[in-house]
C-alpha cells in the first residue's frame, strides 16, 4: 500500500512540474542551435540546412501574411541577410508558450575570398508579431 501511494504522490509531482514548466519562457522568441548539415560544403555545390530550436512565452511567433518575412539568416561575411517566413504558430491573441523546431535551407553559398576553404559564421534570429527580436 505504503508503494502504491508513493507512485501516485510521484506522479501528481511530476504533472505538476510539467505543467509549471512554460513558466521560464520569455515573451521574446529564443532560438537554440541544434544542428547543420553538412558542417563542410564546397562552393556552390548543394543546400546547408540549419536546425534550430524556438521558444516563445506568448506564442506570436509566425506571419500568415506572405509578404512578411520574420526569419532571418546573416552571413557575417559579408552581411547579406536572407529573408524567410514562418508560418503563424498559434492563432492570435491565443498567449500560449510555444516550442518546436525549424529546419532552415540556404541553397547554395559562396567562398567571398582568394581560397580555397572558408570558414563562415551565420547569425539566425527571428522578430515575432510584437516586434521582439530574439
Amino acid at each position: 500500500m505504503v508503494f502504491y501511494r508513493t507512485i501516485i504522490y510521484l506522479l501528481i509531482i511530476s504533472i505538476i512540474v510539467c505543467c509549471n514548466k512554460n513558466e521560464d519562457f520569455s515573451n521574446i522568441p529564443q532560438l537554440t542551435f541544434q544542428n547543420l548539415n553538412p558542417t563542410s560544403i564546397i562552393e556552390f555545390d548543394g543546400p546547408i540546412t540549419f536546425s534550430i530550436i524556438y521558444k516563445d512565452g506568448d506564442g506570436d511567433l509566425g506571419e500568415n501574411n506572405p509578404n512578411i518575412n520574420n526569419l532571418f539568416l546573416k552571413d557575417q561575411r559579408n552581411n547579406i541577410i536572407y529573408e524567410y517566413r514562418i508560418q503563424e504558430l498559434s492563432p492570435n491573441g491565443a498567449n500560449i508558450a510555444i516550442t518546436g523546431s525549424i529546419d532552415l535551407v540556404l541553397n547554395t553559398t559562396s567562398i567571398t575570398d582568394e581560397s580555397n576553404e572558408q570558414e563562415a559564421i551565420f547569425d539566425i534570429y527571428v522578430i515575432d508579431r510584437a516586434g521582439n527580436q530574439s
